[in-house]
């Protein structure tokens, strides 16, 4: 056991801060990174060091503290993990690899497909005219276009039809405002539901896993998470199997999400790859002897994945925004687990907690 160490994590929100927590549990201290004064994190961690990802003076400080590095987010600049793999013996985990597919979506989308994972059709486009070419040749009825960069609960991204696109104000608006960004355009997916898994490989190479996971979303923000997912086995075992191909592909150390499209026809397309813990995976703390957040810190801090299985079914509702005002109605909730993130400005779209509802696991589950 890795007893007195201490896992420098590179941002400061709420996984960050669930992730300290997770480390406490096993004896082991967590120093966070991240521009933000009163972090989520920062609020259970040992030490906070508050600088840019850029000050390589705070980022020498910052590795000298911390006898292992993650970090709970994927925007985390690259230049910041190859300056930190620079000075250490321990990598950055999970991975530089991991992080650089997940910070680009046409990155992304050709890493599955690289793999025979199959995904929704995209092309990458500059021009209105590159996405008439592109529309037409797929005979599609609707599309997404998206930033390829930096986009995340709905940012960054604009659903059009394919009908008067030259005569779309709004559509005209996203592409003036992201000239000087890659764009990628998406074919637009009837699907029936949307899962994720998360896949957690260690040191040694074992592999588990949690989810399927059914999500259900709010204006682009995920608003409920079921488990276990009521779709049939083919369908989870499936989903699982590709997450744990991807985690091989790229030798893993940590934990990574998947999230797909389920289409009325049964197909799974993956829509999207975390290299982190996941929103739809939070019901992991309070159902699982050991949550995704532990198995974060353990895989990163060296130490042997556990256990995935659950002790009881799961409903996690996230609180957004205002709904935190209502948090006081949970505490006297049978089975509810409410969690809040120290946020102390409230935002329309901002995740200020969220609450887990705990069933028997011989429950069949709801949607």
């Amino acid at each position: 056991m890795n007893n007195n160490k201490t896992l420098g994590i590179l941002g400061g929100g709420q996984l960050g801060r669930m992730s300290a927590m997770a480390a406490a549990r096993l004896g082991i201290k967590t120093v966070i990174f991240c521009p933000e004064e009163n972090s989520p994190a920062s609020q259970i961690a040992s030490r906070t060091i508050i600088a840019d990802y850029s000050n390589n003076d705070a980022l020498d400080e910052f590795s000298r503290l911390s006898d292992f590095i993650s970090f709970e987010f994927e925007n985390i600049p690259i230049e910041t993990i190859d300056y930190l793999n620079s000075i250490r013996e321990n990598p950055v985990l999970p991975g530089k690899k991991l992080l650089e597919v997940s910070q680009d979506r046409l990155k992304e989308k050709a890493f599955l497909n690289s793999l025979n994972i199959k995904t929704a059709r995209w092309e990458q486009i500059k021009t209105i005219e590159d996405i008439e070419e592109t529309i037409e040749k797929w005979r599609s009825g609707a599309f997404v276009i998206k930033t390829a960069r930096m986009g995340y609960d709905g940012k960054g991204q604009i659903f059009c039809s394919k009908q008067n696109i030259r005569q779309n104000n709004e559509l005209l608006s996203f592409l003036e405002k992201n000239s000087q960004k890659d764009l990628i355009i998406e074919d637009a997916i009837n699907f029936i539901d949307e899962i994720s898994v998360i896949i957690v490989r260690d040191f040694q190479s074992k592999t588990v896993s949690y989810g399927p996971m059914l999500n259900k979303h709010n204006n682009h923000i995920l608003h409920k998470t079921i488990f276990p997912t009521p779709h049939n086995k083919e369908i989870c075992f499936n989903a699982v199997q590709i997450g744990k191909k991807i985690a091989q592909s790229i030798e893993l150390t940590g934990v990574l999400t998947v999230e797909f499209f389920v289409t009325y026809d049964g197909r799974l397309l993956a829509n999207e790859i975390a290299p982190r813990t996941h929103n739809s995976g939070h019901w992991t703390i309070d159902a699982c002897a050991v949550s995704q957040f532990e198995q974060h810190v353990r895989t990163v801090c060296k130490l042997p994945a556990g256990s995935a299985e659950n002790h009881s079914n799961a409903t996690m509702i996230n609180l957004i925004g205002n709904d935190v005002l209502d948090a006081d109605t949970y505490l006297d909730k049978q089975n509810a687990c409410l969690h809040l993130y120290g946020k102390h400005d409230i935002r329309e779209g901002r995740k200020m907690g969220h609450v887990t509802f705990l069933e028997d696991k011989n429950i069949k589950a709801k949607t």
